[in-house]
């Protein structure tokens, strides 16, 4: 493939045998968003790779210095969305479909996967993250998961990865969309290693140049990098605020945690306050999508998550408040969607419950042939 592709791939070998195999994301004017084509060519990929036994472990990351992946190409569905109003467009599902699959397939991975996640790693970006078994960050990383901000909600696994942040802070990422850094990730449990100053390639040479036998090579080497930081490392947010943010989460009444989340707008603390303007501004459609996506995944397994987040995403595409809120934040960039609901009080309960409740039988369902 060439470097024009979307999606590069590449295999380096081994000083002790076999290949290191090396998938990068190759968007760097749109921040490596993730479009269909490039989740099909990174499953197609990605499944050979996990049967070809000359493969040791596989690396991904992204072009260019901003961002490892910025999100799904929401333009697009969008586009697809006003083109066909009132319904699930087969273009929308397809791309939810296959993403969803692709996540999977990352997480269930039967060889080591290190995510390099340098810059922005924001929505898709962080489906494609979460996944990995070894999952880095650097000094330039931000994670967050802004579907408040566009009317849907934190997918591609987030009703999985988001319940096991610790002390339910899960919440509170995908309420507020917040953003966080290498610090916070590793804190939260969202990240694995952290280094700063280095960059993929780095890693992968240490790597190839090593005694490989298994992943506690791939934990050692990292650990070299972090022990050697050639740049300051960010002090993260998240432990200043932790009892405070603990305490808002930790309840069960839905009003009461949203209205304390809001009150952090008028907070002297810069990072508080757009947490709590963000979910302000929000979708309230949303607000209660996030706290019920995640009630209901405690006791789900990974695949029950994905499919009910597919059920939740197809629901968004045919409601509108999706394309709406797309419209405001990147088409016409005004700023202002209409959302359908005044505020959270104003969501009627059956509209909640009709985002969780699925146009098609089980075996039906576009992802029942994905077996645990």
């Amino acid at each position: 493939m060439t470097e024009q592709a979307p999606v590069i791939f590449s295999t380096h070998e081994m000083t002790t045998g076999g290949h290191l195999a090396h998938a990068q994301l190759n968007l760097p004017k749109s921040l490596n968003a993730l479009n269909l084509e490039m989740v099909q060519l990174l499953f197609t990929q990605l499944t050979a790779w996990q049967t070809d036994e000359s493969i040791n472990m596989v690396v991904l990351s992204g072009v260019g210095e901003k961002a490892f992946c910025a999100g799904g190409d929401v333009v697009s569905l969008h586009n697809a969305m006003r083109d066909e109003p009132g319904v699930t467009p087969e273009s929308v599902k397809a791309f939810f479909s296959e993403e969803y699959e692709l996540d999977y397939l990352i997480h269930t991975f039967a060889k080591p996967i290190v995510c390099w996640g340098k810059g922005i790693i924001m929505g898709g970006g962080i489906g494609l993250f979460a996944g990995a078994s070894h999952r880095v960050v650097t000094e330039t990383t931000r994670l967050a998961m802004p579907e408040i901000t566009i009317g849907l909600f934190p997918d591609v696994g987030g009703s999985y990865f988001l319940n096991q942040v610790p002390d339910n802070l899960g919440l509170f990422l995908g309420l507020t969309g917040v953003q966080v850094n290498g610090a916070d990730a590793i804190r939260l449990k969202m990240a694995t290693h952290q280094v700063a100053g280095y960059q993929v390639e780095d890693f992968i040479e240490r790597v190839a140049k090593s005694d490989f036998d298994s992943s506690s090579v791939v934990d050692s080497v990292l650990a070299e990098l972090k022990g050697a930081p050639r740049v300051d490392i960010p002090v993260g947010n998240i432990d200043a605020h932790y009892e405070l943010l603990q305490n808002i989460v930790s309840g069960s009444d839905f009003q009461l945690i949203y209205d304390n989340l809001v009150g952090l707008s008028d907070s002297d603390e810069k990072w508080l306050s757009r947490a709590g303007k963000t979910l302000r501004s929000g979708s309230p459609i949303t607000a209660h999508l996030v706290f019920q996506q995640l009630k209901r995944a405690r006791e789900l397994s990974l695949l029950e998550c994905f499919k009910m987040e597919l059920i939740m995403a197809c629901k968004c595409a045919s409601f509108g408040e999706f394309k709406e809120g797309v419209r405001a934040l990147l088409i016409d960039k005004d700023g202002a969607p209409i959302w359908k609901f005044a505020d959270v009080a104003s969501v009627p309960e059956h509209v909640i419950d009709s985002f969780f409740t699925a146009d098609w039988s089980n075996d039906q369902h576009p992802l029942s042939h994905i077996e645990e």
